[in-house]
């Protein structure tokens, strides 16, 4: 059987990392899979990079701003992404072909990739992993809470427009149109949070639908030793450290950094410090109690574990999460998290039992959560982390998901 995973990159990003996952764990069940992206940032001869030559590869550097540049005319737009994904003039379909796969299991395929109409020539079966709400919007990742996808997307929230056609209702229409025409597809909600809204809207609602989550590498995403970790960070080893990391996480409203901001303002204690990655100092810091340890981006797996292992809580506030990375990450290197119990949070973190889920939105319940952790006795804390650990191990582990995805693959090429 021939898997042909298709995504914007294979590395860059939280949506390509977790495909890419899905790839190697493929892979290593025996199954002959290819990646095919605009983007290709790896050395890995298995992942087929779209661009034939270097021209190609500028104009594809080219595209993720092209495919913007409708947008440019809302000036109140908020700092959610929203892709029209209206640029062809690709060879994304060709390639398909000629790769020839049984199943195209597509994944974040935004930044200009494919247009949407293009997705009705795409022959073979059609896997779709939700990385977010794109899918069944009329344009937005996430939608702010706004739902107008559940009937049809106009006046939209993001775009700040109060216009009834609008962007997102020409975006809304092309997908009406285009998965009107697209029978043999089936929907991998990767939370439960993102299926049961995927099934809820109007553009989604008749096609097949299973809850799927991503796998991640147990082996790679294990514990390491804690002092070690902190030695190779430089990050001191009599404190409380509390780990905070985000894509821009001082600028996209969506990561929550204003909610834990408040709750950490509303923290006890004198023995805590507070760790930021996926963002560098910024100019005028807040003003953060404690003492705080900006630590940039980081590009690799290995650091990662480090620094997951080096603190005692993650925090993830985000106001809206489908299946978080850093969530699965985080517990699968045996440190509990605490998260606000939207999306898919649930789905990974159980309330005290492997971290703690704050009611939606609430600083002081985010506050509540990090304290309740930070102040279990050593064997409670230690059974937190074991648990933490335990969840992945059973649900998440690469060789248990893939054995899932193969078994789905198999159904369909069968039917």
């Amino acid at each position: 059987m021939k898997v042909l995973i298709v995504n914007t990159s294979d590395i860059s990003g939280g949506a390509a990392r977790a495909a890419y996952r899905l790839h190697r764990s493929l892979l290593d069940a025996g199954v002959d899979s290819q990646m095919l992206v605009q983007d290709k940032r790896s050395d890995d001869y298995t992942v087929i990079n779209l661009a034939a030559n270097k021209i190609q590869k500028g104009f594809n550097k080219l595209r993720p701003t092209i495919d913007q540049l409708p947008i440019k005319f809302y000036k109140n737009r908020t700092k959610t992404l929203f892709s029209p994904s209206w640029f062809g003039f690709n060879n994304v379909i060709k390639k398909i072909e000629e790769i020839n796969p049984d199943i195209v299991h597509l994944h974040w395929i935004c930044g200009g990739m494919i247009r949407v109409e293009d997705l009705a020539k795409i022959k073979k079966p059609i896997v779709w992993s939700l990385h977010d709400m794109w899918a069944f919007t009329g344009g937005c990742h996430y939608d702010e809470e706004c739902r107008k996808y559940l009937n049809r997307c106009e006046r939209c929230k993001v775009l700040g427009s109060n216009k009834k056609n609008d962007l997102s209702r020409w975006v809304w229409k092309k997908k009406q149109k285009t998965f009107s025409k697209m029978n043999n597809i089936t929907i991998i909600g990767l939370s439960k949070w993102v299926m049961n809204a995927s099934e809820d809207s109007s553009l989604l609602k008749d096609k097949k639908h299973i809850n799927l989550p991503n796998p991640i590498d147990t082996n790679v995403f294990k514990p390491f030793d804690k002092e070690k970790a902190r030695e190779l960070w430089k990050l001191p080893k009599n404190k409380k450290l509390v780990l905070f990391g985000a894509m821009g996480a001082t600028s996209d409203i969506r990561k929550g950094f204003k909610e834990l901001s408040e709750a950490l303002y509303k923290l006890n204690g004198e023995n805590i410090e507070f760790v930021v990655f996926g963002s560098s100092k910024p100019q005028n810091p807040p003003n953060f109690k404690f003492k705080t340890h900006y630590l940039g981006h980081l590009h690799d797996d290995v650091s990662l574990v480090t620094l997951y292992s080096a603190v005692d809580v993650m925090v993830v506030p985000s106001l809206q999460e489908n299946l978080s990375n850093a969530i699965m990450e985080s517990l699968s290197c045996a440190t509990p998290v605490v998260a606000f119990d939207v999306g898919g949070n649930s789905d990974m973190i159980e309330h005290k039992k492997n971290g703690y889920l704050a009611k939606p939105f609430e600083p002081q319940d985010l506050a509540n959560g990090i304290e309740w952790i930070l102040n279990l006795n050593e064997k409670e804390y230690n059974q937190l982390c074991n648990n933490a650990r335990e969840k992945v191990l059973r649900e998440f582990d690469s060789k248990v998901v893939a054995k899932k995805y193969i078994e789905l693959y198999k159904e369909i090429v069968r039917n």
